[in-house]
């Protein structure tokens, strides 16, 4: 009897768990039919109507899009935006966070005070000044500018996280090390390092994520020849409205990027999360 309730128990789970799937699944399909229909057959039916008449499919949407150089232009500038940032705040959060967790200097627990109050304050107080600023830089209206800001803003929380994840690694390791002779460059790039990849990876997808999405400072911060694709898309709505020929295909190749990286790294980020939870 409990093996038979514990049989139907995993049954509801798995339904359970493949409805959410589909639930999770079916805005990305019906973006991606969407996006393979011409605007007549947009304006007759839903995506739906593609299983009734699949000869609606075709790739034309997409090939006018990669002969639009405005588009192709701000996916790469979007690529120039993201992968950057991405990489420097993962490199400056590990430097700092093993700075802050296992070395003494003065003023060390001031100074992470200090990053720490920086995650409380929002993103639009700083749009302004930083503006003003890069204006005087000559940055403003660059991919450069967008980057460093981004990286500004991503370092607080990168900071925070890693400093306290490697502050859970075990203090014998390091002073095993440290009396093998091991410098801390070497303690931290073949020790430290190596450990923390899950939670590298964690911050690597969450900041590419956040970057790779964003549109206010893009919007703010970025000139015309530097915009990503998310600004290029809204100004798509904003002059032509109803254009769903290339939003929609825009908005498919914006969304299976990231989700593209996500499925990449899920190994990693799902041990990032566990050991997360565990320690």
């Amino acid at each position: 009897m409990n093996a038979v309730r514990r049989g139907l128990g995993n049954g509801v789970v798995q339904v359970v768990l493949v409805l959410v799937g589909l639930v999770w699944v079916t805005p990305l399909a019906g973006l991606f039919l969407s996006s393979a229909r011409s605007a007549q057959d947009t304006a007759k039916g839903g995506w739906w109507t593609v299983f009734a008449a699949p000869g609606q499919l075709s790739f034309d949407n997409y090939s006018a899009l990669l002969a639009d150089s405005g588009m192709t232009r701000a996916f790469w500038n979007t690529v120039l935006i993201s992968v950057p940032t991405t990489v420097l705040v993962v490199v400056l959060a590990a430097l700092a966070g093993y700075a802050f967790a296992w070395l003494d200097f003065p003023g060390r627990d001031a100074v992470f005070l200090g990053v720490v109050a920086l995650l409380v304050v929002p993103v639009q107080i700083g749009l302004l000044p930083v503006a003003k600023l890069f204006g005087q830089l000559g940055l403003f209206g660059t991919i450069p500018g967008v980057v460093l800001f981004h990286v500004a803003y991503g370092l607080p929380f990168a900071v925070f996280l890693l400093r306290n994840y490697f502050a859970e690694i075990p203090k014998e390791m390091l002073e095993a090390a440290r009396m093998d002779g091991g410098g801390e460059w070497r303690i931290f790039t073949r020790l430290v390092l190596p450990v923390g990849r899950p939670a590298l990876a964690s911050l690597a997808i969450f900041q590419f994520l956040w970057v790779w999405n964003d549109m206010l400072v893009a919007l703010l911060f970025a000139d015309s020849s530097a915009q990503p694709l998310t600004v290029a898309l809204q100004s798509q709505v904003r002059q032509f409205g109803s254009n769903i020929d290339v939003l929609a295909p825009g908005a498919f190749l914006s969304l299976i990027v990231p989700v593209a990286v996500f499925f990449a790294f899920q190994r990693h980020f799902v041990q990032g999360v566990m050991a997360g939870s565990v320690k």
